[in-house]
């Protein structure tokens, strides 16, 4: 038996606009409704989790997990800038506290993506009042907080300066993805600093940021290890050197991306992929986590996602057990890691993508909004109970 450390966290996670449904309000809902969008479909109802959260968790709970990580929908909270929803702030807090019965501990994220309407026609991340406007977020957050142990500040901070540098989403990994904007970065480094100052206050919390770590690797070419050190800063390692200091560090590993002399490459036709076209590639999840304890000078790494899009479940439960015996190879050296968040529990929207790439550990029915568990969360809850692998 490969044994985890007492306390590990075994979870998995969503995103709001990825699974409520009519997020109405925020940048994303715009995009998916412009005609001549390369968005493939509209989010619409997404899994209607926004009601169906209690069940959802009940699931998770249900099969031995102990964490259910979620985030917040900043356009639902404040849809008018200055406007604050106590309905909404009571929503969360109520998700908060049915974690909390269900014996799941929660992980709250504060930003995942999406911003309000009002945000992005103000400048998005490029004006220059975004560090205080999510400042203020934070503030009105706190009600929903004071239950709750791990904040993520912003996620994937690297592919969200990324979208900016082109405002698209073709492929959520470095071939597909524009080059960072590089004032971007900056703000949501000021932004992630500022709601850290806020979040302060509230006793025990810890908080980070998340970063899709993307297990850069070199072709070998003439000129390919240069150019792989002139592409992998701006694109993950400066995000990690940034979290010095910060109480933890998300990771979210998926796969990995060879760097030749002219930059990121495209997968190779001979080996096996996902369905959003990534390789399979488990080992990538020890590969961020010791990149981040490195690079953040040893700050505890959080496993805030990690998962494979596909079709076949037996696949699914084959990557996130090589994934999972890697990460316990880096915990036996000596590396702090919190737990380990599974992407993603349900079925979901995956952007520019739609709805046909499925990561989720539920199946979802977009007609009737049935949950059905598949097997893969009988096998990572069974890993949970054990806390460990055979």
């Amino acid at each position: 038996m490969l044994t985890f450390p007492d306390g590990f966290l075994w979870g998995a996670a969503t995103a709001a606009h990825q699974v409520e449904g009519n997020n109405t309000n925020n940048d994303w809902w715009v995009k998916e409704h412009t005609p001549g969008t390369g968005i493939v479909e509209p989010s619409g109802d997404a899994m209607d989790s926004y009601h169906h959260y209690r069940e959802d968790m009940r699931l998770l709970a249900g099969a031995g997990l102990t964490s259910y990580r979620f985030s917040l929908e900043w356009s639902r909270i404040e849809p008018e800038q200055g406007f604050v929803s106590r309905a909404e702030i009571d929503h969360y807090r109520r998700m908060v506290d049915t974690a909390r019965d269900l014996g799941l501990n929660p992980v709250v994220s504060l930003l995942h993506f999406t911003v309000p309407q009002w945000m992005f026609r103000n400048g998005f991340w490029r004006n220059p009042a975004a560090p205080d406007l999510f400042a203020r977020f934070t503030e009105a957050a706190l009600p929903i907080l004071a239950e709750v142990d791990y904040v993520c500040t912003i996620n994937e901070p690297n592919i969200a300066a990324m979208l900016a540098g082109g405002e698209t989403a073709a492929n959520l990994v470095a071939f597909g993805l524009p080059r960072p904007d590089l004032q971007v970065a900056d703000a949501l480094l000021a932004s992630h600093k500022r709601s850290r100052e806020v979040l302060q206050s509230v006793s025990g919390l810890q908080s980070g940021w998340t970063v899709a770590t993307q297990a850069f690797h070199s072709t070998g070419e003439p000129g390919a290890d240069e150019k792989l050190r002139e592409y992998a800063y701006p694109s993950d390692d400066w995000y990690l050197e940034n979290a010095r200091g910060d109480d933890f560090i998300g990771v979210q590993a998926y796969t990995r991306t060879f760097i030749g002399p002219d930059g990121p490459m495209k997968v190779r036709a001979d080996v096996e992929t996902t369905l959003t076209g990534w390789e399979y590639f488990p080992p990538a999840l020890e590969l961020g986590v010791r990149a981040a304890w490195e690079l953040t000078e040893h700050v505890p790494v959080f496993v805030t996602e990690n998962g494979i899009a596909t079709a076949d479940d037996s696949r699914r439960i084959d990557y996130t057990d090589g994934a999972l015996r890697g990460l316990h190879a880096a915990i036996e050296d000596g590396i702090a890691v919190i737990g380990y968040e599974h992407w993603s529990a349900l079925d979901n929207y995956e952007w520019a993508s739609g709805f046909r790439p499925t990561f989720g550990l539920i199946a979802v029915d977009r007609e009737t909004f049935v949950r059905t568990p598949k097997p893969s969360l009988a096998w990572l809850g069974g890993v949970a109970r054990a806390n460990g692998l055979a």
